[in-house]
């Protein structure tokens, strides 16, 4: 049973990262779970979702996959990659904008700069998304969502590891943005999350 065990156990690398990305700290708005990985993607992942809850309201909602090929992959530039979702409900006037798109990609690349989480080949789409009521439902209002899915490559930091803290953070803070919530005053530190329970 222990040379099983032994031989299932996740390569170092992997196992690491996985530490990491339970260790990431968000907001209290933010409830952070861990859900089933893909399998056919990567020979190892690891995947969270999150909801963004304000008075009682989810107001936005997300997954994040870390994915690990130890053989490397010549699309991403490197043995690890992030997969990012972020839903959000917007101001249905806001869809109309044609800027909205780049300023939706801009919120992940600066949150990814903001925590100095260094990155190759980033690539992804933001879709904008409006509902309107007919028949029946004719009353109830136009309501819209900016949908953000976007990968990218960690950067190995200098003892060759990749620090897939800083990328779930980053992940963290574009779902508070895109919810738009104020942002965090400089110098406040945000708390780990309970996983597993709303806490309400």
């Amino acid at each position: 049973m222990g040379a099983r065990k032994q031989v299932d156990a996740p390569p170092a690398e992997f196992a690491e990262a996985l530490t990491q990305l339970r260790d990431a700290r968000f907001r209290p708005e933010v409830f952070v779970e861990e859900m089933p990985a893909p399998q056919r993607i990567a020979p190892h992942a690891a995947a969270v979702s999150a909801d963004v809850t304000v008075d009682g309201d989810d107001i936005a909602t997300g997954r994040l996959v870390v994915l690990y090929d130890p053989a490397g992959n010549d699309a991403w530039q490197s043995t690890f990659r992030c997969v990012a979702y972020v839903r959000a409900a917007v101001e249905p006037e806001m869809v109309t904008d044609a800027l909205l798109g780049g300023v939706g990609w801009t919120w992940l690349m600066e949150a990814l700069a903001d925590r100095d989480a260094e990155f190759l080949a980033p690539s992804g789409t933001v879709t904008r998304v409006v509902s309107e009521s007919f028949g029946g439902m004719a009353d109830d209002e136009a309501t819209a969502e900016i949908e953000i899915r976007a990968s990218w490559s960690p950067v190995p930091g200098p003892g060759g590891l990749v620090d897939v803290t800083r990328h779930a953070e980053a992940w963290g803070e574009v779902l508070c943005t895109a919810a738009g919530l104020p942002p965090v005053p400089p110098g406040v530190v945000a708390m780990p999350t309970r996983r597993g329970q709303r806490g309400r």
